[in-house]
């Protein structure tokens, strides 16, 4: 009997894992866009191209957090992360076509993307 209980919690954890993951991936998606579209000069071709640059994104953040310390959101790490949220919109046209972002729009669209991302619920960084 404790065996099956085992396996039903282990499935249940793993179930638990993946709806929160879609949840998170979602939730930044859903920013990301909001961002794009409030932002001039910021421009995101389709849902796609959202879908790759959402997953680039987190991947950039996951990276900077993982080998500086530092979180790349707005909000995160004061300045320092502004800079960061800037930067990571901005390099983030490199490795995904159809998103574009200028200087200007990614440094807006950092504030931007901190006030979207303080306002909806949930803990999702970039």
């Amino acid at each position: 009997m404790p065996d099956n209980q085992t396996n039903t919690t282990s499935r249940s954890n793993t179930y638990s894992g993946i709806f929160q993951f879609v949840g998170r991936f979602i939730t930044a998606a859903v920013v990301l866009a909001i961002t794009a579209f409030f932002t001039p000069g910021f421009q995101i071709e389709n849902i796609w191209t959202l879908a790759v640059a959402t997953l680039v994104l987190t991947l950039i953040d996951f990276l900077i957090s993982r080998f500086t310390g530092l979180n790349a959101s707005p909000f995160g790490k004061g300045f320092v992360g502004f800079i960061l949220s800037a930067v990571t919109l901005y390099v983030t046209q490199y490795f995904v076509a159809g998103y574009t972002i200028s200087w200007v729009a990614a440094i807006v669209g950092a504030l931007i993307y901190g006030v979207v991302d303080y306002l909806l619920p949930g803990d999702q960084h970039m």
